[in-house]
């Protein structure tokens, strides 16, 4: 098993980690936004809002779903002898 690479590795699956927080910050942060629209209602704004949520979760489940097959892929390589 080549050590260098598997650090490299996972190195990418933490900034993948990294990566995905961030998503998940940004859909709190426009929570926040559509929830003052509760007392300040702009429904342009609130499309736009529910737009931009929509594509930050299927942000974070297509870099969820990157990092699981990448893990199993680091897994496969630390087993092998």
């Amino acid at each position: 098993m080549d050590e260098s690479k598997i650090e490299q590795m996972r190195s990418t699956l933490n900034k993948l980690e990294d990566i995905k927080n961030s998503q998940e910050s940004i859909i709190d942060k426009i929570n926040h936004v559509i929830t003052d629209l509760f007392q300040h209602p702009d429904k342009e704004l609130e499309k736009a809002m529910n737009d931009a949520h929509q594509k930050s979760s299927d942000n974070v489940d297509a870099v969820r779903e990157a990092m699981e097959e990448y893990e199993m892929r680091i897994n496969k390589l630390e087993n092998q002898d």
